[in-house]
């Protein structure tokens, strides 16, 4: 905190938590390990009632930060990164300390006071389905001729929703005919073919657009 932040003695700063707590801390004293605080202003914030859990078919992608950033600044609930046939490389099997620092970086610049819950999934199409049952919604966005129905802001205003988005390569026919038949509804994103951190970008906007109209 001294050394990065240079921080000094009788400062006053902000902390929080990243699950909806946060305070005001005058700095009493403070060391090369440790720092001695005392609050002067706490408060909880109720967890969102609504929410957005991006499922993104695992690649490698050096714009992947740009997605950590994106989903605080646009409150996003969570990321899930899935194993799809077409993923470049296998999915972690745990995620990465790295991943959660650049989202404590862009709650502090943005001042949110939740942090995305993280998760990788090995299991394919199946652990999706199986991850299904934690949401009130579930959609695919499937770039294909028979599918009609656009991703709108009330489709995401209510409850907690799961949109999963396909790898650089696009879903494969059959792990997309298999979530829709798991009850996962098909949605258009536009005309456009979106690269994946595009169409998070856009699903996380239409998410925050239809929560503020609620």
């Amino acid at each position: 905190m001294g050394t990065v932040l240079r921080t000094e003695k009788n400062q006053t700063v902000r902390l929080f938590d990243g699950q909806g707590r946060t305070g005001l801390f005058v700095v009493i004293d403070f060391g090369r390990n440790k720092a001695v605080l005392q609050a002067t202003e706490l408060a909880e914030h109720p967890a969102p009632a609504t929410g957005l859990t991006l499922a993104i078919g695992w690649g490698k992608s050096k714009r992947r930060n740009y997605l950590f950033e994106k989903t605080v600044e646009l409150q996003g609930n969570g990321i899930v990164f899935w194993q799809a046939k077409r993923s470049q490389g296998r999915v972690p099997d745990q995620i990465k300390a790295t991943w959660s620092d650049k989202c404590i970086q862009a709650a502090k610049q943005c001042g949110s006071v939740y942090l995305p819950e993280l998760k990788t999934s090995v299991g394919g199409v199946a652990a999706l389905v199986q991850l299904a049952d934690a949401f009130d919604h579930c959609y695919i966005a499937w770039e294909s001729d028979q599918i009609s129905s656009p991703l709108s802001p009330f489709m995401l205003s209510k409850g907690r929703s799961l949109v999963v988005i396909g790898p650089e390569g696009g879903f494969d026919d059959a792990e997309a005919e298999k979530l829709i038949q798991a009850s996962f509804k098909a949605v258009t994103l536009g005309r456009s073919i979106l690269r994946w951190e595009t169409a998070a970008t856009y699903c996380l906007s239409l998410a925050m657009f239809g929560g503020q109209e609620v």
